[in-house]
């Protein structure tokens, strides 16, 4: 499985303490800037590849109704532009400029990034053995992590424990979202029936991301924070952190996580 040419970039790297100068592949990180209407709405940084799906995902999780995404035709513009119909610009009082390490980060306060999303309902069951084999399995679908090191991900799978989806990028947030607006395209919102799985720690903002795709279980292989899982709580996901050689910790909603 090799890595996408454009998610990886060779630069030279000196070794020590062996002195030895080699070539390396880094992770590749680049701003995007989303559009609608022709209107700058939001910029990431993000490592290339399904930036469509990246925007039609971002605008989900921010309460808005994209129907389409596009590239323009000059792909070195590092732009998108999304068709979202009844569009109000006055209703983004505060400027989304989102970064790769965090989403959150420069938001003024914790009522600017509430999306209002319905609660979960979902009568979805998982074995516990299920949910400690995802992050393996989504590890093994990681082709650019492989090669660099460097990148967050996210895997949607089916309530089987089969890899839907599968997405890679410098900002744990821009692979959600990309996944999110893949699930989006394949016409499979809300995600009642399925299992999301993130290579990293479980934050107030993919707790948020989740719940308004309508995904009623949220695995990763990191910690939580307060806030995630105040959010799951409120919005009847069932969080499962530290999932890791066999052991799994479920913060909320357990009832879903059959022994």
């Amino acid at each position: 499985m090799d890595a996408p040419p454009y998610s990886a970039t060779a630069v030279d790297v000196l070794r020590l303490p062996a002195g030895a100068t080699e070539r390396d592949r880094v992770a590749v990180e680049e701003p995007l800037e989303i559009r609608i209407g022709g209107r700058p709405v939001a910029v990431t940084m993000r490592t290339p590849g399904h930036d469509e799906e990246l925007a039609l995902g971002f605008c989900i999780s921010e309460g808005l109704r994209p129907r389409e995404a596009r590239l323009p035709g000059d792909l070195a513009a590092n732009r998108v532009e999304v068709d979202a119909p009844g569009f109000d610009p006055a209703r983004l009082q505060r400027s989304f400029y989102t970064s790769s390490s965090c989403g959150v980060c420069g938001k003024g306060a914790l009522e600017a990034v509430a999306v209002e999303a319905p609660k979960v309902e979902s009568d979805l069951r998982l074995p516990v053995s299920l949910v400690a084999s995802l992050p393996d399995r989504l590890r093994e679908a990681q082709a650019a992590f492989a090669v660099t090191g460097g990148l967050h991900a996210t895997g949607l799978f089916s309530a089987g424990g089969d890899a839907l989806c599968v997405r890679e990028d410098v900002g744990r947030h821009n692979a959600m979202d990309k996944v999110v607006g893949w699930a989006f395209r394949q016409q499979l919102l809300p995600l009642a029936g399925h299992v999301l799985c993130v290579s990293g720690r479980l934050s107030f903002e993919l707790v948020q991301k989740a719940a308004v795709a309508g995904c009623p279980v949220l695995v990763a292989v990191g910690a939580p924070s307060s806030l995630a899982v105040d959010l799951a709580t409120d919005r009847g996901v069932t969080l499962c952190g530290f999932v890791r050689n066999g052991s799994v910790n479920v913060y909320t909603a357990q009832w879903r996580i059959e022994r």
